[in-house]
């Protein structure tokens, strides 16, 4: 026999001595006791186990039929409140000659914002002169004319052509003036105008519609305006701000206008109240959702435009359906929710649920419990942790 077959040769009495230590060896590991004694050992059919101390610290809800108001949360987007907030577009052509303000600054109704060297603002001018000289003189006209027919030296329809004059005249001085007007000239400049008085370089102004905040500025000096299609400023209200949710068809009974909403965003510690004015006729073709415009009040200037947010409806009808604490509501690794069901004293088990809203901190279950069940509330996380151990 060679030496390499009888290195691989094991008497018969080595085989039994090997067999005995691997059986003493797994007596041993199963009488074995566990290194912590007060851990608990999971139940069989998938329940797990606790200390009567344990216990002692862990919420147990009576599951119940309840009447309720649900909650429903959404996301959305804000947007300036568009009652309140406007873009100022130049009312003439021509060349920004001076910028008056820039954004973040506070505005008020007709405060001038950028002044513009313009042509069709010299054309005005001019027109207003003419307009309002013609209109003297045919004032003097109208005088004459009168004393005249008092005294039978000019005919009825001489006379009534004078008063046509004047009063045609006295309404180009009108329209000549609400030109200016829309261009931006106070009315103290159209007095010195009118009475030929000698005022200093004129230049447009653009002015804000409304008393707010300056947003934007989008024209820079120098910049050559088209009157009445060149964006110049956006002035907004911030005060209030528009807060587009996105609300699925499923959901939509609990929208309605006047409803109370509560805005959440990380920029605020506390949720900032707002109010549904608007339920949008038409469904985003993309999403499937429908707009709901909540009104929500800005006073500390926390929202902003295009901010994310998530936005919480206040239904105003009531729902009969089972509620459980936030805390018991847990989820798997699949991220599905569930929660633990006591099946006796000390002993819980896993159980699929479905959830409906949110009403404060409780959620509806809408499958997978029955009145009667007793869940695990506040504690709930302290298992699920010890039984991934």
């Amino acid at each position: 026999m060679s030496k390499r077959a009888r290195r691989h040769m094991i008497p018969p009495k080595t085989h039994a001595s090997a067999a005995f230590l691997f059986l003493a060896a797994s007596v041993a590991g199963c009488s074995s006791k566990p290194a912590d004694s007060h851990k608990a050992p999971a139940a069989k059919s998938g329940a797990f186990t606790v200390t009567d101390a344990q216990r002692a610290r862990l919420q147990i809800v009576m599951v119940a039929q309840s009447t309720f108001r649900p909650v429903l949360e959404v996301t959305g987007t804000v947007a300036f409140n568009g009652d309140h907030s406007t873009q100022v577009l130049s009312p003439m052509s021509g060349p920004v000659s001076r910028l008056l303000v820039n954004p973040g600054a506070a505005v008020s109704e007709g405060q001038a914002l950028a002044t513009v060297s313009s042509p069709d603002f010299a054309s005005a001018v001019a027109g207003y002169r003419k307009a309002t000289e013609a209109a003297r003189n045919t004032q003097r006209i109208l005088k004459l004319s009168e004393q005249l027919f008092q005294n039978d030296a000019l005919a009825r329809s001489a006379l009534d052509q004078a008063r046509a004059d004047a009063a045609a005249a006295a309404a180009d001085v009108e329209s000549a003036q609400q030109q200016l007007h829309s261009l931006g000239v106070d009315d103290a400049t159209i007095s010195a105008i009118r009475d030929g008085k000698q005022t200093a370089p004129i230049e447009g102004a653009i002015r804000s519609p409304l008393t707010g905040t300056v947003v934007e500025k989008l024209i820079n000096p120098g910049q050559l305006l088209t009157g009445g299609a060149t964006p110049t400023f956006t002035v907004a209200d911030l005060a209030t701000m528009w807060v587009m949710a996105n609300v699925y068809e499923s959901d939509l009974g609990l929208a309605s206008a006047g409803q109370e909403a509560d805005v959440i965003t990380d920029a605020s510690p506390k949720p900032i109240p707002g109010r549904i004015d608007y339920v949008a006729a038409l469904v985003d073709p993309g999403t499937k959702a429908t707009t709901v415009r909540i009104v929500a009040q800005n006073a500390d200037h926390l929202l902003k435009r295009d901010m994310f947010v998530r936005v919480r409806i206040h239904s105003t009808r009531d729902r009969s359906g089972v509620l459980v604490p936030a805390a018991s509501v847990l989820r798997d690794e699949d991220n599905l929710p569930f929660v633990f069901v006591e099946k006796t004293p000390g002993s819980y088990e896993r159980r699929r649920v479905t959830l409906g809203y949110r009403v404060n901190d409780r959620y509806e279950i809408t499958t997978g419990l029955v009145a009667g069940d007793k869940v695990v509330g506040d504690g709930a996380l302290f298992i699920q942790f010890a039984e991934s151990q």
